[in-house]
């Protein structure tokens, strides 16, 4: 968990997202929780790897989020895996909504944070990677890796 500049707090990120999806647009959004949900998310027991967001009835709903039940819940604990609402205005949504649709493009949850005292989600407007796509880029990342290390040699 790292703390940037601005006063917020990484708790989880969607690493997997990254190598599936080229993310075209990040937005922030907030998060409906319940208080154990919080309380779990403190402890950093969240995970994104297969989830992803849906457009119902004019609202958005994040799917597939796994937040740890509270050990000291009890009675409180939800669902860990049940479907979450996005706190978005009418008009981002509706844009999102339009996208989706015309483009194919897909909605996956990026990271999750705090942001003060607030859980916040940024949330990727992405477009799949096809096999090539990722083979490229895992290419040019051990060709990084290589260049830093004979860099770091040669110093």
């Amino acid at each position: 968990m790292a703390i940037d500049k601005k006063g917020t707090k990484q708790i989880a990120d969607n690493r997997k997202a990254r190598h599936d999806y080229f993310v075209l647009e990040q937005i922030e959004c907030g998060i409906e929780l319940v208080g154990t949900e919080v309380k779990s998310i403190r402890n950093g027991g969240v995970n994104l790897k297969d989830s992803w967001c849906s457009i119902e009835d004019g609202e958005m709903w994040v799917k597939g989020m796994h937040i740890s039940p509270y050990e000291h819940g009890n009675i409180f604990n939800r669902d860990p895996r049940r479907e979450r609402k996005l706190l978005l205005h009418k008009r981002e949504i509706l844009r999102l909504f339009g996208k989706v649709q015309q483009e194919g493009l897909t909605l996956i949850p990026m990271s999750l944070y705090f942001k003060g005292s607030r859980v916040k989600l940024a949330l990727g407007l992405c477009k799949g990677k096809k096999l090539y796509d990722k083979r490229d880029d895992m290419a040019k990342k051990a060709a990084q890796r290589d260049i830093e290390r004979a860099m770091k040699e040669r110093n």
